[in-house]
């Protein structure tokens, strides 16, 4: 599964579901962003019509007005500091909050003013930070539990989550939050009430789906989270092979849904397999730098890599060092061409059970 900004030529009356879904969850070139000194490239390649792994360029400045919404942002800046004449209804949520804190005995004028102040401010930030998205690419990787076309509901379903917050936090922040991706988390975590309704056990129930998502930075700096997926690998041009990471930086919390923040307030309401400590926070994102031109950063799904076979990295290791200097396509084909050799062995033994979705995010510096 790709990106869920497929071709739509053909009548979508006209497809089965399976056939719909393939043609809208395919890559579209046309979305890969152009950043400076980076050439991106992926792929998947799913068990049958379609699967359980979704990736998705996130090209901010082809999917979002970036400039119209800096000027929306300074308007409502300057809106937010001007007084609601007498009368008049409520321009925005500033007007609407101002016209409750009057209703309240403890109200003061200068309490109004200040309010105005700060919302005002927030919007300003907002306008100075959505420049950055103009240089600024988002991947988004999700391996939904299991293939076939109930994968493929679920991952879709945190795809257009993704979505519907993005939005939220373009307005709010200019960017995106750790907030983004506690939210997407508990819309997959297994509500108490739904199962309880349905009378089914909870680890039926579950929709279970690992995410990575990062963001890339001109010449090689990516910065994500991640929710159960596979860490990240880097190939190093200059010494031609997987480099080490720092394993104490690459934080990585449980799949989508199976953990929630202890002081939650909705706690109670859903099945979590154990508390976290505390929500995602900024120190909670990861960082990686490409360091040299020629260096790769290989992102993909357990179809491919579960992350822990030393064997299967140095087979890998060496489908890389043999077309390191090739396209990012090439890359990309020749890792999938290499994941899919495997599963000729796993039918003639078998062993088709073991056969899974398989994705390639191939970003190399320039």
């Amino acid at each position: 599964m790709g990106s869920l900004e497929g071709s739509t030529t053909t009548p979508h009356t006209d497809l089965s579901i399976d056939e719909y879904l393939r043609e809208r969850l395919m890559p579209v070139e046309g979305a890969i962003p152009h950043i400076p000194g980076i050439e991106m490239y992926g792929n998947s390649v799913p068990v049958g019509m379609v699967g359980g792994d979704l990736f998705e360029y996130i090209n901010f400045q082809q999917r979002y007005d970036v400039d119209a919404r800096i000027r929306q942002a300074l308007k409502l800046s300057k809106e937010f500091l001007e007084p609601l004449q007498p009368g008049a209804p409520p321009r925005n949520s500033v007007d609407a909050h101002v016209e409750w804190l009057r209703s309240r005995p403890d109200y003061r004028s200068e309490m109004e003013a200040e309010y105005r102040v700060a919302r005002s401010s927030e919007q300003v930030r907002v306008a100075e930070v959505l420049p950055e998205l103009n240089s600024t690419a988002g991947v988004l990787l999700v391996d939904a539990q299991g293939h076939g076309l109930i994968s493929a509901k679920i991952a879709s379903t945190v795809h257009d989550t993704f979505h519907a917050f993005m939005l939220s936090e373009l307005d709010l922040h200019g960017s995106t939050t750790p907030e983004l991706f506690e939210n997407i988390n508990l819309r997959l975590a297994l509500s108490v009430t739904a199962r309880n309704a349905l009378g089914i056990e909870r680890e039926h129930a579950r929709e279970i789906a690992t995410m990575l998502y990062g963001e890339v930075h001109p010449y090689g700096y990516f910065r994500f989270v991640n929710f159960g997926h596979p860490p990240p690998l880097v190939f190093s041009a200059e010494y031609r092979k997987f480099v080490e990471l720092d394993k104490d930086r690459m934080v990585q919390f449980l799949a989508l849904g199976l953990q929630i923040p202890a002081d939650h307030p909705d706690r109670k309401r859903y099945f979590s397999m154990q508390f976290r400590p505390r929500p995602a926070n900024s120190s909670d994102v990861a960082e990686i730098t490409l360091m040299s031109p020629g260096d790769i950063l290989f992102l993909y799904t357990d179809g491919v890599y579960d992350g822990s076979d030393d064997e299967e990295r140095q087979h890998l290791e060496a489908v890389m060092r043999e077309h390191y200097r090739k396209s990012a396509r090439d890359i990309c084909n020749a890792l999938l061409d290499h994941a899919t050799k495997d599963d000729d062995h796993l039918r003639q033994i078998g062993e088709v059970e073991r056969i899974d979705d398989k994705t390639v995010f191939i970003i190399k510096r320039g």
